[in-house]
């Protein structure tokens, strides 16, 4: 393959770099901007740098759209008078958004910040909000009925409102009914003077999260006041450390309560009928839900070995790496770069053999290692019934329907195309066709994996909230989708 035909990574990018600086007065509005996008990459950097009297409106901003990342870094103070920003279902119904907001609003002055609905039922979104409000005087902040509903949603709010004068901070709703969020709190409105955060409804009626306040107000002067109202109604984790000490209230902290159907509404909603099954479910006649199997990724290609050998792949190699794909600091770019490093660095569960790969040559050779040279790979064969009741033809267990081992390779988001592959023993692999149950047709071919052994998965894996039980308790079969495949030892 020569580099002439390489396909990078591409993806929709909007750029509004230094965007309305200096401006005095007036009123931007992006409506239904990015609606529906897919792979979409928007840059508001140095916006509305050194404005005064403005104000911006962000309304229905990248609703249902696909791999949004968006990075918002006015890194300049604004000036006395300005009237702030807001952010009206901001990444509404998004599908793995990642936002960074970058010394937001640091050194301004009394400009009132209003984050409605933003990231309301969202799908494993990521919030990041460092030096946000960093030395501002007066800052008006209103967090209300932020991740509403979201699936997975973690936030950190990094040093901020650090040294802020006289601020008001309010999380009114936020992450509530919200499913495995997990947000960090560090030097928030630390060395702050006078500074009022308010916590109301916080994570109420959510499901298994985590939350780490380090350094929260700590320092701060002024009788600044942190108060928890109904803060963590339901189930979680929560870490305070080397927080004030004084001026902290916490009225009905941590309060246990059953928790309403809303919850089973809520897990109904992120987790999509037929993503996850019991091997029982795979017998002729039986009708059930096909999710979307769609891939979803941007068209890549391998890199040929001789190439991917001589590129760094590795955390510590970051620098540069952005310097060989042209990624900026806290860029979009780097955050898909040190993503995938850190998964392909993670360490393998108990009885997982892993490996990253991004030539051909690498990605038969992991699969040769683990199950030999007589080797066959599977995957469905179109996505034909997705999103649509499907109804299973005939059936057939590869290697008679033993219980083996399987090579399964998913792709990762990367500047070229990675795939994430491993081994995990104890499962049972299918062929089943898949007819239409209307009509009996044939409308596909497809591949199912069955985990025999789930004991070392999370309590709170998909797989769990749909089907119920958990770890080591059922087996969990899913289909492999489009673009995917699975590896096994050829039948005899």
């Amino acid at each position: 393959m020569s580099m002439t035909r390489l396909q990078l990574c591409h993806l929709s990018q909007q750029n509004f770099t230094s965007y309305g600086t200096s401006r005095a007065d007036g009123f931007e509005s992006f409506k239904n901007y990015s609606e529906g996008d897919n792979f979409a990459i928007d840059t508001f950097r140095r916006y509305s740098r050194n404005s005064q009297d403005r104000r911006d409106e962000f309304s229905h901003y990248a609703h249902g759209a696909n791999l949004l990342m968006t990075t918002s870094t006015p890194t300049a103070p604004a000036l006395p008078g300005a009237k702030g920003s807001r952010f009206s279902t901001y990444v509404e119904n998004a599908n793995l958004g990642v936002e960074w907001f970058i010394s937001y609003g640091k050194n301004g002055n009394r400009s009132p910040n209003e984050f409605v609905e933003y990231d309301q039922s969202t799908n494993l979104a990521e919030s990041n909000f460092t030096n946000y409000g960093n030395n501002e005087n007066g800052g008006n902040d209103t967090f209300k009925s932020y991740g509403f509903e979201g699936n997975q949603v973690p936030s950190s709010f990094k040093s901020y409102g650090d040294g802020g004068k006289g601020g008001i901070e309010s999380f009114t709703g936020y992450s509530e009914r919200s499913s495995v969020g997990t947000d960090a709190f560090k030097s928030y409105a630390k060395n702050s003077n006078a500074e009022k955060i308010n916590f109301t409804s916080y994570f109420g009626q959510s499901f298994a999260y985590g939350d780490n306040f380090t350094g929260y107000g700590q320092g701060a002067e002024g009788k600044s006041t942190v108060g928890f109202s109904t803060y963590g109604e339901g189930d979680g984790l929560r870490n305070f450390k080397e927080y004030a000490k004084e001026g902290v209230t916490f009225a009905e902290y941590n309060v246990t309560r059953a928790l309403p159907a809303a919850r089973d509404n809520l897990v109904k909603k992120w987790v999509e009928p037929g993503k996850f099954f019991r091997e029982s479910m795979l017998q002729k006649g039986t009708v059930m839900p096909m999710p979307d199997i769609r891939d979803k990724m941007p068209k890549r290609s391998f890199l040929p070995r001789s190439i991917t050998s001589k590129l760094p792949f590795s955390t510590s190699k970051i620098s540069e790496l952005k310097e060989i794909f042209h990624a900026s600091d806290s860029s979009s770019m780097e955050t898909i770069l040190l993503d995938a490093l850190n998964e392909c660095e993670r360490a393998p569960s108990r009885g997982e053999t892993k490996r990253c790969v991004g030539s051909a040559e690498d990605l038969i050779d992991f699969a040769t290692s683990v199950l030999g040279h007589n080797t066959v790979v599977r995957t469905t064969k179109n996505v034909n019934g997705w999103k649509q009741d499907i109804e299973i033809g005939t059936m057939k267990g590869i290697n008679g329907g033993k219980v083996t081992k399987s090579v399964s390779c998913h792709q990762s988001l990367y500047p070229y195309l990675l795939y994430y592959c491993h081994s995990v023993p104890k499962v049972r692999v299918y062929e089943a066709d898949i007819l239409d149950p209307h009509t009996k047709d044939k409308i596909n071919h497809g591949v199912a994996v069955c985990h025999l052994d789930t004991s070392a998965w999370s309590s709170t894996h998909g797989a769990f909230l749909a089907l119920g039980s958990g770890p080591g308790e059922i087996e969990v079969c899913h289909w492999i989708f489009e673009n995917d495949m699975t590896w096994t030892i050829a039948d005899e």
